[in-house]
C-alpha cells in the first residue's frame, strides 16, 4: 500500500526518482554510492535529494552518522527519529522507524500512543530523557535548564550534540520529502500517520 506524503489535496509526487537515461553523471554516480553503502537503495529523502548529488551525499554523510555511528543507544536514536517523523507529519520515517524502535527494545505501546499524538509510555529513563529534550526542542526551539542537565549528565556532552543534532537532521529530510510530496511504501501491519486537525 502506498502511502501518500505530505496532507494536501490534490496529491501527486513532485519529485520521483528520475529515470536511469535521464539521468546526469553527477545524479548517477551519487545513486551508487548510496547503493553501495550501508542504504543499499535510493529510497525515502534521497529520491528528490537526487536533484542535487552534492547536496544529497553531503546530507547522506551527515545522516549516516548519526544513524549507525552515533554514542546514542540506538532505542534512544529510533525513538528520537519516531518523535520527529510524528512532529512533522512524515510517513516515510514513521513507517521506517517506528518498526526500528521496537526492535531496538522501545516498548511498541509507547510507540502507538506517540503515533496517536498522545504521551509515550511506558519509558526506560535514557529514552524518556531523550524524548523529552527532542520534544522540546521541537516544540520551543530550545531546551529548558533542568532538561539539558538531565540529559548532559545521563549521556554526556557530545551525546547532547549528537541528540540535538540528530532532531535538527531529521527534521530537514522529513520536511524535503513533505516539501517533494515522496511518498513511502506502507509496511504489513505498520499504520502510517493521520493529520493533526488544524
Amino acid at each position: 500500500m502506498l502511502i501518500p506524503q505530505g496532507h494536501t489535496e490534490p496529491w501527486a509526487e513532485r519529485l520521483p526518482l528520475p529515470a536511469a537515461e535521464a539521468m546526469t553523471e553527477a545524479q548517477r554516480a551519487a545513486a551508487q554510492a548510496l547503493i553501495d553503502g550501508p542504504r543499499k537503495a535510493v529510497f525515502g529523502p534521497f529520491v528528490p535529494l537526487l536533484q542535487s548529488p552534492v547536496l544529497m551525499e553531503r546530507i547522506g554523510s551527515l545522516g549516516e552518522y548519526l544513524r549507525f555511528d552515533s554514542a546514542l543507544d540506538a532505542r534512544v536514536r529510533e525513538l528520537v527519529i519516531c518523535a520527529v517523523a510524528r512532529h512533522v507529519g512524515n510517513q516515510f520515517e514513521w513507517v521506517l522507524h517506528a518498526g526500528a524502535a521496537v526492535k531496538a527494545g522501545v516498548d511498541a505501546g509507547a510507540v502507538e500512543a506517540l503515533r496517536l499524538g498522545r504521551r509515550a509510555a511506558p519509558l526506560a529513563e535514557d529514552e524518556q530523557l531523550g524524548l523529552d529534550f527532542a520534544l522540546e526542542l521541537l516544540r520551543h526551539h530550545g531546551v529548558s535548564e533542568p532538561t539539558y542537565a538531565a540529559a548532559e549528565a545521563r549521556f554526556g556532552k557530545a551525546a547532547v550534540v549528537e541528540l540535538s543534532a540528530l532532531v535538527g537532521y531529521f527534521a530537514m529530510v522529513c520536511w524535503i520529502m513533505n516539501a517533494a510530496h515522496t511518498p513511502v511504501q506502507g509496511a504489513e501491519g505498520q499504520p502510517g500517520l493521520q493529520a493533526f486537525p488544524l
